[in-house]
């Protein structure tokens, strides 16, 4: 990127995060230049100030920017080797018979946090009767697609191979012609909330937080305030589990221990 270039790329930063209130700082520039980039794209522009321009005059642009800005990539069973460790532990923690409180941040459409309750569902050693689930995101429209629980296939989403590793999908989620829609013996087990895992207050006695595929995308500066608002929230002893191309800041690395690290899977000390 040249000077030219990198200056019209803040510009345009700038614009985004005073007239259409998205905090920009929090995410890393390769994150937010590969979305704004994508969108230029769509809309068969070529620089940083012709979009802006663009941005300006355009309402419905500037919403489907905030939407693209958004994380929510995410899948059921996603890195489906992890979610066999995951399985082990949540046969320890329901052994006891006590509720278990899961976290799962952010939880985008859901997907994540319906899988864990279909694994604690599937699984003949886990009684997921003392199971429950809260799925927060700062997104409040991807929530509600989260809530309503119903998926659609398209090029890049093929739910049926996202379920495989159910023994009987069909059990948990009913197929509807070009969508899947997840039954409501799962949505029972799961909560949606609205929360800012960066901004926000730590929640409090949660026996399992999955925080997966968020921290590649934040700006090196707020990992560590994530992680405090995580261990914050976690019980003593309780579990983590991040993504499998992610690492725990240096800083909070004294407060984890790895049970599972291959799959990102730790303890709180």
């Amino acid at each position: 990127m040249s000077r030219n270039e990198e200056r019209a790329f803040h510009d345009l930063l700038s614009y985004i995060e005073e007239e259409m209130a998205f905090e920009s700082g929090f995410y890393n520039d390769a994150y937010l230049d590969r979305r704004i980039t994508a969108r230029m794209r769509r809309t068969d522009h070529d620089d940083y100030t012709a979009y802006r321009r663009l941005l300006e005059r355009d309402e419905g642009e500037r919403e489907a920017l905030l939407d693209s800005l958004s994380i929510n990539v995410t899948g059921f069973f996603r890195n489906p080797e992890a979610w066999e460790q995951l399985r082990l532990v949540l046969r320890e923690l329901t052994e006891g018979h006590e509720t278990v409180r899961i976290w799962s941040a952010p939880c985008a459409d859901g997907r994540e946090p319906y899988s864990v309750a279909m694994l604690a569902m599937e699984d003949p050693e886990v009684d997921d009767r003392h199971v429950e689930i809260t799925a927060t995101d700062i997104n409040a429209d991807i929530l509600d697609v989260a809530r309503t629980g119903a998926y659609e296939i398209s090029r890049t989403s093929d739910i049926a191979a996202e379920l495989e590793p159910l023994e009987d999908p069909s059990q948990y989620v009913d197929e509807e012609a070009d969508r899947f829609v997840v039954r409501d013996a799962v949505k029972e087990k799961v909560s949606v909330e609205q929360h800012d895992l960066i901004r926000g207050d730590p929640k409090r006695n949660f026996d399992l937080v999955l925080c997966r595929n968020l921290l590649i995308y934040i700006d090196a500066s707020y990992k560590t305030p994530i992680f405090r608002t995580i261990r914050g929230s976690l019980r003593a002893g309780g579990y983590l589990m991040i993504g499998m191309t992610e690492t725990l800041p240096t800083e909070c690395r004294d407060e984890f221990e790895p049970v599972y690290k291959q799959h990102r899977i730790y303890r709180r000390t």
